[in-house]
């Protein structure tokens, strides 16, 4: 048998942290869009796709799907070009098939009917079972356009539940995972959803989203971390694929409630809605100083739960929030997860 060569980590690291490549050299990168049939008759999962054109094949090592996490949409959260360069943009300018998609009820996927009525005239709809089931689902049909058994798995958010739960459930499916901004018990009353009655769905404006990323910021930071340029094109991203919430005076983005009737279900009555300790591939859990949303603590029970990860390591950014991804330090952000995704198996 040939002995295995491995990358020195230290020199896998500076690879990354070179300049990006000049014009000439940056690929050709293809953009795809796909509906992709739910599990359940009627739905319609879209998912994103970006590729080098000169690339026809790839590995299960080099396929990577995103999923979004409770309120906005898959293409505000990894798709929008802050500097010229998106999320999406960056892994695949290194020679990879990447993914996002919508979970029902989001974006440009099938909106659920109770989402044409008032809020109030429904229960909450698309919790976090339906939302693993939508991801198996494209997960399923990545594997066979591709001729593949394995893909790589991104989430953020409730999207670190959903994607810890899928691997969970489907570890042979998985090549890595990563769990950006991890959600766990709560000690405190959750940022989103209220105490309330629950409607079917909730609505959120710009000024309160605004406001929700500022909290646990020092007052002086707050602009230099997320520039209004750059929160306006996110804003116009977020609200972009609802045209009836865009209608709405002020415009607002419309969210379902079923992540946060499971909020009370699970993480706020100590039940974890699935178990770090089932899931078998190596996993990275990413999060900022300030994630208000989803604190250090949360991230350390998920990092002590990975029991039987054969690869397990926890970053933290400093000098940002639940979205370092939109914000001045973001490429720190795109590069540890890229050293993670790529160093040698």
């Amino acid at each position: 048998m040939r002995p295995r060569r491995f990358l020195p980590l230290a020199l896998v690291v500076s690879l990354l942290l070179l300049p990006g490549p000049t014009v000439a050299q940056t690929p050709r990168i293809v953009t795809e869009t796909l509906m992709v049939p739910a599990r359940d008759p009627g739905i319609q999962l879209h998912v994103r796709n970006k590729r080098p054109d000169a690339v026809a094949k790839f590995g299960s090592d080099r396929i990577v799907l995103f999923v979004h996490g409770a309120t906005y949409n898959a293409e505000s959260g990894f798709d929008v070009p802050f500097g010229g360069l998106s999320w999406m943009d960056f892994v695949a300018q290194r020679g990879w098939d990447v993914y996002i998609m919508d979970v029902r009820g989001y974006g440009r996927s099938t909106r659920p009917p109770e989402m044409s009525q008032p809020p109030a005239e429904n229960t909450p709809i698309v919790n976090t079972d339906v939302a693993v089931k939508d991801v198996g689902a494209v997960v399923d049909h990545i594997l066979a356009r591709r001729g593949v058994s394995k893909l790589n798995l991104v989430g953020w958010s409730w999207g670190t539940t959903i994607m810890g739960a899928y691997a969970a459930q489907n570890n042979a499916k998985v090549e890595r995972l990563v769990l950006y901004a991890p959600l766990w018990l709560l000690k405190d009353p959750p940022p989103i959803g209220g105490q309330g009655p629950l409607g079917a769905y909730r609505t959120v404006t710009k000024e309160a989203t605004r406001q929700r990323i500022a909290r646990g910021v020092p007052p002086a930071k707050v602009k230099e971390l997320l520039p209004d340029e750059w929160f306006d094109a996110w804003w116009a991203a977020a609200v972009g694929t609802d045209p009836v919430g865009a209608g709405q005076n002020p415009p607002v983005v419309r969210a379902p409630n079923g992540i946060i009737e499971d909020l009370r279900k699970y993480w706020m009555a100590g039940k974890p809605y699935y178990e770090p300790a089932n899931i078998t591939v190596p996993t990275l859990l990413i999060l900022a100083e300030w994630d208000a949303d989803t604190p250090p603590y949360m991230a350390q029970a998920v990092f002590a739960g990975l029991k039987n990860a054969p690869v397990k390591r926890m970053v933290m950014i400093g000098e940002g929030t639940h979205a370092v991804s939109l914000e001045k330090n973001r490429l720190q952000l795109l590069r540890e997860v890229q050293l993670f995704l790529e160093e040698p198996r």
